[in-house]
């Protein structure tokens, strides 16, 4: 899906790009499917501010999106719709009964096309079989962690997962977009397919009006404050950083601070680390 460019008829114009929707063929939601969705502005239960920068933003209803696909009826796809929620783009399915659902839309993906969900089913975008019954080489998205529970790893636009190998004991190697490689459960599902709208990583916001109305308010840079404020302030005119490098107001590492726990249980499905040699 190719992006439009604007003309430079304003300073926020002049690098502007946005997505042509050429996949879309549907545009109102299957009312059904759709929940309310409440703003929080980045507060929990306490009402106290736990993710900075968050408020305001269009207001929009949330998707229902079937992540198990454990109805093993055919079904058939009514419609390529933008979801506000999501960078991918998402499918309206209809099976023989009447019943509609979501699903996420993958490349080659369009109207009128059948897809199912189970061992039997044909290797091709849309459909959705165990690991176990997916050759080795495929790529793959929408992949379960623990059987049943639906879809976790591998859901935004243009990301694709590649299955590498099945082990005896069970569990199959994975290889995932950020170059992880780790080991799945070959009972857990996963979807045939590249996810769709390969273009987004491509689309430049252009202005500070559509980040607000994603519901994302302005971050002040901390070299910018008081060093009573955040650890990079003060100083006479503009000053580095320094050591340790880059820190949090509450003095804690910020960039490529490594959040994941080794001494884990999750730990031994990982085979090999990202950007490991």
């Amino acid at each position: 899906m190719p992006t439009i460019k604007y003309k430079p008829t304003t300073p926020s114009r002049r690098n502007m790009t946005a997505p042509t929707f050429e996949e879309i063929t549907k545009f109102t939601p299957e009312k059904s499917l759709i929940e309310v969705k409440k703003k929080h502005s980045g507060r929990n239960s306490y009402g106290k501010i736990t993710v900075r920068h968050r408020g305001g933003g269009n207001k929009v209803k949330y998707r229902i999106i079937d992540f198990k696909r454990q109805n093993e009826s055919p079904a058939t796809v009514i419609g390529i719709e933008y979801d506000p929620n999501r960078s991918a783009y998402i499918a309206l399915l209809q099976n023989e009964e009447g019943d509609k659902s979501y699903i996420l839309a993958p490349v080659g993906l369009k109207d009128g096309d059948k897809v199912y969900s189970g061992a039997d089913a044909d290797i091709k975008p849309g459909n959705t079989l165990p690991i176990a019954n997916i050759p080795v080489g495929t790529m793959i998205h929408n992949i379960e962690i623990y059987p049943g529970k639906g879809g976790q790893l591998v859901r935004s636009a243009g990301s694709a997962a590649q299955l590498i190998s099945k082990e005896e004991n069970g569990m199959a190697q994975v290889r995932l977009p950020s170059g992880e490689v780790r080991f799945i459960r070959l009972d857990c599902k996963a979807t045939i397919g590249q996810v769709g709208n390969l273009e987004h990583e491509n689309v430049k916001v252009g202005k500070a009006g559509k980040t607000r109305h994603k519901g994302i308010r302005p971050t002040v840079r901390g070299s910018v404050m008081n060093p009573c404020y955040h650890p990079h302030g003060g100083g006479e005119g503009r000053s580095p950083i320094g050591h340790p490098g880059p820190l949090t107001p509450w003095g804690k590492p910020a960039l490529g601070y490594k959040t994941r726990n080794k001494k884990a249980k999750t730990d031994k499905f990982i085979v090999k680390r990202r950007n490991a040699k």
